[in-house]
């Protein structure tokens, strides 16, 4: 059967954040790179599809293609391992350090790889900085200044409003991540975990990694958002939203619904093995003979 059932994914959960925490430094940032690079070409993907066909959804329905090669190549992006490693950590797999030091590294990474993407971009957009008609120019721009002082706009409840979508968005987004886990085939990865990325891109949702790329380069064309803007009204609320989201929506609950199931759980009883399963069948059938 390719479908794997909620205990066995639970397990892999478990085991995925024991291996994420055991990855050297290096092995981190070149995976968190590339992972933030993917991403934001599949979010430029998507802003492309929207203004050639003046319809969001489109761009929503192609937005995935980048999460899913992230998943198949088994690269890094910290806002999936916001849900896997806390119960590597909650099962004593693995530690509070080794936790934290996976998630900053990752970072690291991934500001690196949007970067790098955002400044080639730039350049392939504008043409060298010669030409700044292209219409996806004002579509960073505008972008970026939505994610940053519209909330600053707000006040403190742009804050809050920020860590909502944060919260909402990293909920489907390790939704993707569990979903992978749900199949044994390619085809049935890429299915499954295509539903919930697409839900969360849809509706404008706050992603933290996302969010590393679409601000330098609002900010790298012009956008006038400085710094502080980012990381004060976006770049931390953000990141405590995706990390509340993915820990408590998806990791939390899912081990709250499916520890019973378990295999090896110390907290329930394992199934008999078949030979033990013999043996206290036996005295049964030769009381009934």
């Amino acid at each position: 059967m390719d479908y794997v059932k909620p205990n066995e994914v639970l397990s892999a959960m478990i085991d995925a954040g024991k291996a994420k925490a055991e990855l050297s430094v290096l092995q981190l940032v070149v995976r968190g790179a590339l992972g933030g690079a993917i991403l934001a070409c599949a979010t430029t993907l998507a802003y492309t599809a929207t203004a050639q066909t003046g319809l969001p959804l489109v761009g929503a329905i192609l937005f995935p293609v980048g999460f899913v090669m992230i998943i198949l190549l088994g690269l890094e992006l910290v806002t999936g391992s916001f849900a896997l490693v806390p119960l590597a950590v909650l099962e004593k797999r693995t530690t509070t350090p080794r936790m934290l030091r996976n998630f900053f590294w990752v970072i690291i990474g991934h500001l690196l790889g949007c970067a790098a993407y955002a400044a080639l971009y730039g350049l392939t957009l504008t043409k060298m900085g010669t030409d700044m008609s292209n219409p996806l120019v004002q579509t960073l721009i505008t972008t970026s200044e939505a994610k940053t002082v519209a909330y600053q706009a707000m006040g403190g409840d742009g804050i809050l409003l920020a860590f909502i979508k944060a919260v909402l968005c990293n909920w489907m987004v390790t939704l993707g991540a569990v979903l992978a886990m749900t199949s044994k085939s390619t085809a049935g990865k890429i299915a499954a975990m295509w539903l919930p990325i697409l839900t969360f891109f849809a509706q404008g949702f706050e992603h933290t990694v996302v969010n590393f790329f679409v601000i330098p380069a609002g900010m790298l064309l012009g956008a006038p958002v400085t710094f502080s803007d980012w990381w004060v009204w976006n770049g931390v609320p953000v990141l405590l939203g995706n990390f509340a989201g993915g820990m408590l929506f998806t990791g939390m609950l899912l081990y709250l619904s499916h520890k019973g199931l378990k295999q090896g759980s110390p907290l329930v009883d394992l199934p008999l093995r078949s030979e033990e399963a013999v043996a206290v069948k036996a005295p049964v059938l030769e009381k009934s003979l």
